[in-house]
């Protein structure tokens, strides 16, 4: 039986995702038009927002004190949700000062289960939900399952205008995405 956990603490021996190509054809695509339900109540559109979006992807965040699903920390990715959600929020005010409009995190996790992340762990952006795999389905988006989930590989996506202009895939460590993705926007200053 799984045991309770921290999400906020990576164990050191995770394994690393490696680069299966999964993500190769979403540089340079244009969005379609997919409304995503957000964690504030509004619905997004990822292809009509105007600027520049950063959203990162993860499988599904874990709530602390609950158990993980059975063998989550050997599955190459799978751990690390919140630390990168906090990453991207202690980075919030930076990506806005590096020219980022807007900022989501997007999982297939229902809305209702999403609220509570963002509020547990004081994220000052919204949470986009995929729980219909929508967009999941319209660009490949690179997923996994695990115990009848069908679950989002961890990636970062830079959209300017709709289009998807840089691709951080795979992800890890984690916690370490959004400092990557702040490194990436430097150089395009």
């Amino acid at each position: 039986m799984p045991t309770p956990h921290d999400p906020n603490v990576l164990p050191t021996d995770l394994p690393a995702p490696q680069d299966d190509g999964g993500a190769r054809h979403l540089a340079g695509l244009r969005l379609p038009s997919v409304p995503l339900a957000a964690t504030d109540g509004s619905t997004v559109d990822l292809s009509a927002l105007k600027g520049r979006t950063v959203v990162y992807i993860y499988p599904r965040t874990g709530v602390p004190g609950r158990p993980l699903v059975e063998g989550w920390d050997a599955i190459p990715g799978a751990r690390g949700c919140t630390p990168q959600s906090c990453s991207f929020r202690d980075h919030f005010a930076e990506l806005k000062g590096l020219g980022v409009d807007q900022l989501f995190g997007l999982s297939t996790q229902d809305s209702d289960y999403q609220r509570e992340v963002v509020t547990r762990l004081h994220l000052p952006f919204p949470i986009l939900s995929d729980q219909a795999l929508g967009l999941t389905q319209a660009i490949g988006l690179p997923t996994f399952s695990v115990t009848g989930m069908t679950l989002l590989k961890r990636m970062a996506l830079v959209i300017d205008g709709g289009v998807i202009g840089k691709v951080f895939y795979p992800v890890f460590p984690p916690d370490l995405s959004a400092a990557e993705v702040v490194a990436w926007l430097r150089t395009k200053q």
